[in-house]
């Protein structure tokens, strides 16, 4: 009986420490999701556009980014903002490393990814790459996973990709979510998808369901691009819709208009509709511009905060709403979890 007991109390100290166990991963490692707070889910710290063939490491100081992207990581920190999730991906400006230095200087938790980026012709994946079967990009974005990027040990917190903005994916954008989909049954990594309109959308959530992937697994990134409908049938399947280009343009400047009215319309509507706890709202803000003077311009990452919050609430949104769009939704959607369709 005395046996009995102390294996049962084994197996239920092992089943508690595993569901209290780290479920977001950072660049600095594991965190419990509870641990994400207040996040911005699209954000991004630095870009080259070279294209892959032309691009890495050796075409950036790092110093000069980290000094120049610091300041603008402390500003958000003001805000109480505790999670950023840089979506630049490989082969477009990633940096594991910078990454974990601006995250230890702000104290700021940030997410890194897998993946590859398709738009633009795939002028973003390597040649061969692009050539390769969807199995063996899931088994280098796994690997990364298991091990870490370029050797840095820092490993991705979710996968990235881009595919055209149609309703019929190419021979290697539809490998590429084939590949994420293989990935997340293997990881339990979020799928963040730049899409645009409906009908990209609900062509890779096709392929998923396919798959036996539930599109929970699945970020419709740029969902700006769509329409009310397209959200709502997104929503039915259980895909995260992603509003990530917060824009309040120049306030000294009344003709650079920004999108803060369309933003507090559509989430109204969002609202009314009940789907508000499948929405994920950010800037796809920053970033340091590879081969520009010191890198650029930058756009903040707080007009969400100073602009689009304070207009939200004038129009009836409550905390709770506001909580579950910065920090249960966020969490929800970037926590290690293999998400399969049920039959």
């Amino acid at each position: 009986m005395i046996k009995d007991f102390k294996c049962f109390f084994i197996t239920l100290t092992l089943l508690f420490s595993t569901l209290a166990s780290a479920q977001i991963l950072t660049v600095n490692g594991e965190i419990s999701d509870d641990e994400m707070g207040i996040s911005l889910i699209h954000e991004h710290i630095m870009v080259d556009w070279i294209g892959a063939d032309s691009t890495g490491y050796h075409r950036w100081n790092r110093r000069e980014v980290v000094q120049r992207v610091l300041p603008f990581l402390e500003d958000l920190k003001k805000h109480g903002v505790t999670t950023l999730v840089d979506c630049t991906p490989a082969y477009l400006g990633r940096d594991p490393y910078i990454l974990k230095e601006l995250s230890h200087l702000s104290g700021i938790q940030i997410l890194t990814n897998t993946g590859y980026y398709g738009v633009h012709d795939n002028k973003y994946i390597p040649l061969e790459l692009q050539k390769a079967s969807a199995q063996k990009m899931a088994s280098h974005w796994t690997e990364e996973f298991k091990r870490g990027i370029d050797g840095s040990g820092i490993k991705p917190g979710f996968i990235k990709i881009s595919v055209n903005n149609s309703g019929t994916l190419s021979e290697v954008h539809e490998k590429l979510i084939t590949a994420a989909g293989l990935t997340h049954l293997a990881t339990g990594m979020t799928i963040v998808s730049h899409t645009g309109g409906d009908e990209a959308a609900m062509a890779q959530i096709e392929v998923l369901k396919n798959m036996g992937v539930s599109p929970r697994s699945f970020v419709w990134a740029h969902a700006q691009n769509g329409t009310i409908d397209g959200y709502i049938e997104a929503a039915k399947y259980g895909a995260w819709i992603s509003l990530d280009h917060v824009n309040a343009g120049d306030l000294n400047n009344p003709e650079k208009n920004g999108n803060i009215d369309w933003y507090v319309a559509t989430l109204t509507k969002l609202k009314d509709k009940n789907i508000l706890q499948q929405v994920l709202v950010s800037h796809d803000a920053g970033w340091y511009t590879v081969g520009e003077t010191n890198g650029g311009d930058f756009r903040g990452y707080t007009n969400l905060f100073t602009e689009l919050i304070p207009a939200l609430k004038k129009h009836g949104f409550s905390q709770k709403d506001i909580d579950m769009l910065l920090v249960e939704n966020p969490k929800e959607a970037y926590m290690l979890r293999i998400k399969k369709v049920q039959n």
